[in-house]
Order: C-alpha cells, then structure tokens, then sequence
C-alpha cells in the first residue's frame, strides 16, 4: 500500500474505533429501545469499518478516550440529539473524505453506504423532550432577550445607578417571566397539539428567568452601569449564539441568517430604548 494512503486509511481508522465507542456508550444511556438499537447498531457498523481499515494497514489504532468522553458528556449536558448531530457532521465530513479517496475500492464503497444510511438512521430515529418543547424555550428566550436588554438599555441612562437598574431589572424580568408563562399555558390548552400546557408554560418560564438572570449579573457585579451595560449586550449576544448555534446543529438550521436577525433585533430594540431614556431623563430631569 502506498504510504500516502496507508496514512489516510490510518486517519480513518482513527474516526471509526472512537465513533463506535461513542456511539456504543451513548446508546447506554438511552431509554427508548428503538433509538437504543439503531444507536447501537451504528456502533456494530463503526467497528466493523475499523476492522475492514485495519486488514489493509496491519495497524492497530488505540482510541482516543478524551475525544470519546467529551462526546459522551455533551451528550449528557446538551442532549443526546445535539450530541449526535455533532457526530453525523464529523460522519458527514468523514464520508466526503471517503468519496475523495474511493476509486473502484470495494472497502471504501461499502464504507460509504453505510456512513450515508447512519445519517438517515440518525435524522429519523431521534424524539427528544427538550425539543419538543424548543418552541416554547424559543418563546421565553427571545422575548426576555428583547424586552429586558431594551428595558436595560432605557434604565440605564434614565437611573445611572447599577444597584437600582439591577434591581429594576429584576422585577420587570421576573413578572415578565410569570405573565409569559401563563400566556403560553393558555395558548397551548387552545392548540391541541399534544403538548401539555403546564410542561410548555414551564420551559418558557424557566427560559425567560434563566435569561433574566444573566442579563442583570454584571449590574450586580459593577459599579458603572454604561460598563454593564456594555458587557450585558455581549452576553446577550453570545447568549444568542449559543442558542442558534444549538438549533442549527440539533434541527439542521442555518446559523448564520437566524443568529443575526435576532441579534439585529435585540441590539436594535436596546438602541431605541437607550434613545428614550435619554428622552425620558431630558425632559423629566430625573436624578437618583
């Protein structure tokens, strides 16, 4: 064998022993017994590549155990679909890299039609809760991100007073959070669409506070509201991120026009609003 491709047969076998290991110890944590048997089933199939890979270079590859739990923990953390979709786009880059390589290799051909039914395999089988419900979490998520950066950005120059701003920001986020839970319990009693309302009411409340939370931190943790502010609008900008990054990998979504239509649209909303706290404060003469 050429050393070349004796050096990229390697490099696969690489990718092939640690995505059975990955998948193998996902599937174990997997309730639903469908889903655990087609997980584990690709398991089956990765070790198999890897031995086929392995016949033709003579070489024996050790997995690499960091690379797997970190795999496995994400799983955990973000959720088995966002896990293994980070796996499907490393299968997916995989399966390019095998297509450049096959030229009439039975190997590599019957490699590649597994990889490509792993992928359709791994789109169909997954039924997540969290997701379910990522309408509701979107619910919760955007409208705090909105109303509270624009809220923030109006207190802060109409107050000019960290703790105060904070504190402000605290009620209006937390009876926000109520008023949005309840609407969305009453709109999902009205759909019909299979959903219980106290679970949807519960997600977009969570979400909203969660998002509330962040948002104040850095008027607790400073003294110059304009610093805090500041550092507000980028956790509200990478908040925005890692959510959209998240749905773009859990739903096969674009990233990049989601992430910045709803970062034009907090950002621009805080604009406004910085605007009519300078209004507000002009006009009234408020000091504290």
């Amino acid at each position: 064998m050429h050393v070349d491709v004796k050096a990229r047969y390697v490099g696969e076998q690489k990718n092939e022993i640690n995505a059975h290991h990955i998948y193998k110890r996902i599937a174990l944590k997997i309730k639903d017994e469908k889903n655990r048997s087609i997980l584990e089933q690709i398991s089956r199939d990765e070790l198999k590549h890897y031995e086929r890979l392995k016949a033709e270079t003579k070489v024996d590859i050790k997995p690499n155990w960091f690379f797997i739990r970190f795999y496995v923990w994400v799983s955990v953390i973000f959720g088995i679909t966002f896990g293994i979709k980070l796996m499907e786009r490393a299968e997916d880059a995989a399966q390019e890299q095998y297509k450049e390589m096959y030229q009439g290799d039975p190997i590599l051909q019957e490699i590649i039609l597994d990889e490509e039914r792993h992928e359709k395999d791994l789109i169909e089988m997954i039924d997540e809760e969290r997701l379910r419900y990522m309408g509701s979490i979107v619910l919760g998520l955007n409208d705090a991100l909105v109303e509270l950066t624009g809220a923030l950005a109006g207190y802060t120059f109409a107050f000019q007073n960290a703790r105060i701003i904070a504190l402000t920001g605290l009620i209006t986020g937390i009876s926000a959070s109520f008023s949005m839970a309840a609407s969305e319990f009453l709109s999902t009693r009205q759909e019909e669409n299979g959903q219980p309302a106290f679970k949807s009411a519960l997600y977009t409340g969570i979400a909203y506070v969660l998002t509330v939370m962040l948002l104040i931190t850095p008027y607790l943790l400073m003294s110059n509201p304009y610093v805090s502010l500041a550092i507000t609008l980028m956790v509200a900008v990478f908040i925005i991120f890692a959510f959209n990054y998240y749905i773009s990998v859990a739903r096969d979504l674009p990233l990049k026009k989601r992430f910045l239509e709803m970062a034009g649209i907090s950002l621009g909303v805080s604009f406004i609003s910085f605007l009519i706290g300078v209004l507000v404060k002009t006009v009234f003469g408020f000091e504290l």
